[in-house]
């Protein structure tokens, strides 16, 4: 789930502005909602006890009107307090609040717990809190206020549990003297009302805003994405071969001079590659021409060397030693020949294999058997490395033997003097698994320097442009070997560190055709530094 959900995030433009628009919109949403219902919740409370502190005030002022018009001879201190409280009793059943009278406070006592206390019917004694209580107790006498949750046993009142304010005032009952403290309960229910009415409307306001600003960002993003999308289609395009692609331009705006300036690019990149394209095929063909032409001068030079290399005892020791030198290189001229044929075709796209199932442990002793007399000419010993079981491989044999013939000439070209390793002067090991076979050619040389690995497939590229080739080579071996390979699906890969040699690794897969993901050979040998390994194909 996760992959998949990353996958549409990092790879949708659209979807990761409309998701960060309306998370951004949200949060701005949310800290606007707690400010505005903040001050809400503020003012209803503020106007909600600056009501009941009125309404108390104006109770507590008609109660003690009451006791100045009472008899002062009345002695009755309990009936008293019941003419007091019973009407300010009943106007709070009618006007919705609930008195608790309690006291006398004499010496610290007088709290509600203690009993004695008359308050509304239903109502709870413990709906005033103890700190309210523990304010008169003290033995201050000035009206004080404070939260509360009223509570009632249910008689008269749906509601068991109500926020409210709770307002005291002290009193004196001429009767005893003492005093006496009035808690007035006002609930808070219609101030709840309305603040859950706020936070409804201001959800429905939010839910509907975050729906319209995800509609326009959507909308806005769709309007810029939407050419960006039709872009990238027409690159990839483009890429594919279509080099005719080109955007629609609408409108005169950033958008509309982008799919121009696009569109003007892309007129520049196809102008530049047919020109390379015409270029390149007129190279080919000039490749081939030539190649083709020069046939039939160099079968009649042919001809005329092999008469005078034949007839070359005959001669002076120096027109002998021309006569040697001119075969020599004749017969070099045709190798070069011979593979610029093959380089034309590569480039023309016209090579093909003819694939079988060959054995790489036989082909690779057979090159080496043809390789050894050259080597002797070297002083120098090559070894294989093979396993007793057949290593097959569905290939092209004629092209593969050309692959590895020039990978065991050149490690004889750049081996290490004679002697120097006593395992083998060239090593060359075979070994293959379930999807892949390999075939390795080592030498114990002067090696390559760093990057080097990469530029030795170039055409006539030489590490030492001073250092002869003592096989005769043409300079294209490992560029059509290189070729011959990725014609095969395989890889052809070197490792060189100065001082310690060179490895060249040829991997292809055993199926043609097979995709290709590991050798089973490695590529750096034991005490070689990774630093130096680059794959080339």
């Amino acid at each position: 789930m996760y992959p998949v959900w990353g996958r549409f995030w990092r790879r949708s433009l659209q979807a990761r502005v409309v998701i960060s628009t309306v998370l951004l919109s949200l949060l701005a949403s949310s800290i606007m909602g707690w400010f505005l219902v903040s001050r809400v919740r503020e003012g209803l409370l503020h106007h909600r006890v600056s009501a009941a502190i009125a309404e108390t005030s104006t109770e507590v002022d008609d109660a003690r009107d009451r006791l100045s018009a009472a008899s002062t001879v009345d002695r009755d201190a309990a009936g008293q307090q019941r003419d007091l409280i019973e009407p300010v009793i009943q106007r709070g059943a009618t006007r919705g609040f609930r008195v608790v009278m309690a006291g006398p406070l004499v010496d610290g006592g007088g709290s509600i717990a203690e009993g004695g206390a008359e308050f509304s019917p239903g109502l709870e004694t413990s709906s005033v809190p103890r700190d309210l209580e523990d304010h008169f107790l003290g033995g201050s006498s000035s009206t004080a206020w404070t939260y509360t949750t009223i509570r009632s046993n249910g008689t008269g009142d749906l509601e068991s549990r109500v926020p409210g304010v709770v307002v005291g005032s002290e009193i004196t009952l001429p009767a005893d003297g003492r005093k006496y403290v009035l808690y007035f309960l006002y609930p808070m229910s219609d101030e709840q009302d309305t603040l859950g009415l706020v936070n409804r409307a201001l959800l429905a306001a939010g839910a509907l805003l975050l729906l319209l600003m995800a509609a326009s960002a959507w909308l806005v993003a769709r309007h810029v994405v939407t050419p960006i999308r039709m872009a990238r289609q027409v690159a990839e395009r483009i890429t594919d071969g279509q080099l005719q692609e080109r955007l629609v331009v609408h409108g005169e705006d950033d958008l509309g001079r982008l799919a121009l300036s696009f569109n003007q690019m892309a007129d520049a990149l196809q102008r530049q590659i047919r020109q390379l394209e015409d270029l390149s095929r007129l190279q080919r063909r000039f490749t081939s021409d030539v190649s083709h032409e020069l046939r039939t001068p160099l079968t009649t030079v042919r001809m005329a060397t092999d008469m005078l290399y034949d007839a070359r005892d005959s001669f002076d020791p120096a027109a002998s030693r021309a006569a040697e030198l001119l075969q020599t290189e004749l017969d070099r001229f045709e190798r070069l020949l011979t593979d610029l044929l093959e380089i034309s075709r590569f480039d023309a796209g016209a090579a093909a294999l003819e694939t079988e199932d060959v054995d790489l442990v036989e082909v690779s002793q057979q090159v080496v058997d043809a390789a050894r007399p050259l080597a002797a000419k070297r002083g120098l010993e090559i070894r294989v490395i093979a396993p007793e079981t057949p290593c097959l491989a569905e290939v092209d044999v004629r092209r593969v033997e050309r692959i590895l013939r020039n990978l065991v000439t050149n490690a004889i070209d750049h081996a290490a003097p004679p002697g120097d390793h006593p395992g083998g002067d060239v090593l060359v090991q075979v070994a293959a698994d379930d999807s892949s076979a390999a075939v390795s050619v080592r030498d114990f040389g002067v090696g390559l320097a760093p990057g080097e690995s990469a530029m030795v497939f170039n055409r006539f590229w030489r590490a030492d442009p001073a250092r002869a080739r003592t096989s005769g080579g043409t300079g294209l071996g490992l560029a059509i070997a290189l070729e011959d390979a990725a014609l095969h699906g395989g890889w052809l890969q070197a490792w060189g560190q100065p001082g310690h040699g060179a490895v060249f690794r040829l991997t292809l897969p055993r199926r043609a055709g097979a995709d290709l993901r590991h050798s089973p050979l490695p590529l750096i040998p034991v005490g070689g530094t990774a630093p130096m390994r680059k794959k080339v194909r």
